[in-house]
């Protein structure tokens, strides 16, 4: 599979493909280019139930036409990848899946070379820098599962259940938990949107499923969180109730990343999905940190392969912790 549509007027070109993975399961890919030569790339990490194409299409639209190479991945089980949907049988394997990918993919911008990861794609991107500690030049994590909050996390006896029965109905689709889609997106029509994208899986999290997220997101509280040195920027909504935006703080503390280059960003009143389910100004908002976050990061001086970190023009976000006096140590806080 593959197709390409060249969209000059809105400074992109977007392409469709796909990859065959080491279990023979063909995952799709897409990507967003701008007309130009890029300053760098970014791989997506997309969320739980959902996928790169559609509900990441706003996060490839403004990376390319901010100048950046986009490549996204549908994970097994999701969007429009081969396998049951909704089902993750071995996060470690899905892992292995996004590093063949965007590893080849990457490997022509040294020095410049990003992840972003969005909720469990957070989580996926750490991992991803585990794999290869000194490969990625940054991560943007979005709101990342670091931990799960603790009004989503199962009862403690639906989770001894989960572990003894995985090895016998894996596939069941009966985890009870709160509605995901209600309390990661404000606006309704996003709400909409995504219950009425087929590709986006909206049934209740399979056995198997449930407990690897549980699995990875528990080994990153505990084991991850001290080992990362990849600079990086988090954004996290102060009223998320998905994904707990103290461990996000926990990250930003315990990373063993240079202060200068790690930053958290904790959003008043904003929600869980930060960069498609908020108000249209809260997105931009989003999207302006990022996209100084990453120009910081590929100014280029003398030669394309000499990438220094730069201080840009103060971001909105800069001048209100300067105001409010509310920004230490590299953390800032709007």
């Amino acid at each position: 599979m593959s197709s390409s549509s060249r969209r000059e007027e809105d400074g992109y070109e977007y392409s469709e493909d796909s990859v065959v993975n080491s279990r023979g399961m063909r995952l799709f890919t897409c990507s967003w280019k701008p007309p130009e030569a890029p300053r760098g790339v970014v791989c997506l990490c997309h969320g739980y139930a959902v996928e790169c194409s559609v509900t990441m299409r706003g996060t490839g639209e403004r990376l390319a036409r901010a100048g950046y190479a986009v490549y996204g991945l549908d994970y097994e089980g999701h969007g429009h990848s081969d396998g049951l949907q909704g089902y993750v049988p071995d996060l470690d394997a899905l892992v292995r899946d996004c590093d063949a990918f965007f590893s080849s993919v990457a490997a022509s911008f040294p020095r410049r070379r990003f992840l972003l990861g969005e909720s469990m794609g957070g989580a996926v991107a750490l991992l991803l820098h585990r794999m290869r500690p000194d490969f990625w030049s940054g991560a943007i994590l979005v709101a990342p599962m670091c931990k799960i909050a603790e009004e989503m996390r199962p009862h403690p006896v639906v989770v001894s259940v989960l572990k003894a029965m995985t090895s016998i109905i894996p596939t069941w689709r009966v985890v009870p938990t709160n509605d995901v889609i209600d309390l990661a997106y404000r606006l309704q029509q996003k709400r909409d949107e995504i219950r009425g994208n087929p590709l986006c899986y909206q049934g209740r999290p399979r056995l198997k499923t449930a407990y690897e997220l549980l699995r990875v997101s528990l080994l990153i509280e505990s084991t991850i969180l001290p080992q990362v040195s990849l600079p990086f920027l988090i954004v996290h909504g102060a009223d998320d109730r998905v994904t707990d935006p103290s461990v996000s703080d926990l990250l930003y503390r315990s990373a063993a990343t240079p202060t200068q280059d790690k930053t958290f960003n904790l959003y008043p009143a904003m929600w869980h999905a930060l960069t498609s389910g908020e108000l249209p100004q809260n997105v931009d908002t989003v999207f302006r940190d990022i996209i100084q976050w990453l120009h910081q990061r590929t100014t280029i001086h003398g030669s394309a392969d000499s990438i220094t970190s730069q201080s840009a023009v103060p971001s909105e976000t800069d001048n209100k912790a300067k105001h409010d006096d509310t920004s230490h140590c590299g953390k800032q806080t709007s």
